[in-house]
């Protein structure tokens, strides 16, 4: 589980060898969501506030998730991506 960023409590994560469509994890107060890069889709549960962020940084960071999906599925190191701030 190779984490790319962290902000606010919220964990932002990858699997190796993912299945499509490009999606990443998050993490915040022992809750779990996945979320597809391209399109926001969410699947899971966060708190509203917490949504947002993840919601507002993976809009940021669209190319810079891209990139590291790609790598996630060659089982290749991963780059850190800004966390919001």
């Amino acid at each position: 589980m190779p984490t790319v960023s962290r902000f606010y409590g919220i964990i932002i994560y990858f699997y190796w060898q993912e299945h499509a469509p490009p999606h990443f994890h998050a993490k915040y107060n022992g809750q779990e969501i996945s979320v597809e890069i391209m399109t926001g889709k969410v699947v899971g549960a966060f708190p509203k506030r917490a949504l947002n962020l993840v919601e507002t940084w993976r809009n940021l960071h669209v190319d810079e998730l891209m990139t590291d999906w790609k790598k996630a599925e060659e089982r290749k190191a991963l780059d850190p991506i800004d966390p919001l701030d």
